[in-house]
């Protein structure tokens, strides 16, 4: 990629050379050539009196060690941080995010069979490991084990989750399941059980024995490793 030196701080992208504006690249050579702030220059469209775009972007990501993996789970006060972008630029760039993840998730579990825990531990590791809050989800599976969907039921706490039968069961009522294997991430990266996490196992497989859909497994997701409390004799 050519460098591109600004001397001048109110230079906008449209003083760039076209075949170095993240736009044009992007359609005459397609989004694979742009660096991650290209990217996000293209979503957010335009800069400040002082930084372009890609400015804001460059700043944007260099907030966080982790880069643009950072970007997956902000918060809009996360992005507006970075001086130049307000609540309109944050709501782009997650609602950009977001489309990503749902696009991910749609096509992805097509005919995978659960075997195994690592099976689902391999699916979901790389979206939950950095999660700052823990997250309940649930793999809803058809008769033969098969992967429907993998669904978020909560958002909780650093070192909670807070979950109902109510709505674990809805969605899996909805989705005709079969059986459930719960999911949930230890943000401190250690996916050893809490006694809450027992608690809300037992309850919500005392649930399923009542609607008919077996509770299989509830897996513990921490940083690069996984807990399966079946396999630990927890279930």
């Amino acid at each position: 990629m050519t460098e591109i030196i600004i001397q001048n701080k109110n230079i906008t992208i449209k003083d760039f050379p076209k075949s170095e504006r993240p736009t044009e690249k992007l359609l005459s050579m397609g989004p694979s050539v742009l660096s991650n702030s290209e990217l996000l220059a293209v979503i957010i469209r335009t800069g400040t009196g002082k930084d372009t775009a890609i400015d804001l972007s460059t700043k944007l990501l260099n907030q966080d060690s982790r880069g643009i993996a950072y970007l997956a789970n902000a918060s809009v006060d996360d992005f507006t941080k970075v001086k130049g972008i307000g609540e309109c630029k944050a709501a782009q760039i997650m609602a950009a995010i977001e489309l990503g993840k749902r696009i991910k998730r749609q096509g992805l579990f097509n005919n995978i069979k659960v075997n195994s825990p690592e099976v689902i531990a391999n699916l979901v590791m790389d979206s939950m490991k950095h999660l700052e809050k823990e997250h309940f989800d649930v793999a809803i599976l058809d008769t033969k084990n098969q992967i429907i969907s993998i669904d978020n039921i909560s958002v909780g706490t650093l070192n909670s989750s807070i979950v109902h039968p109510r709505d674990v069961f809805n969605i899996a009522i909805k989705k005709s399941a079969n059986a459930l294997i719960l999911i949930h991430n230890h943000p401190s990266g250690d996916p050893t059980p809490s006694k809450e996490d027992i608690s809300i196992t037992n309850r919500l497989m005392e649930s399923g024995e009542i609607v008919g859909i077996k509770i299989l497994d509830h897996i513990i997701i921490g940083n690069d490793r996984f807990l399966s409390m079946k396999e630990e004799k927890l279930m």
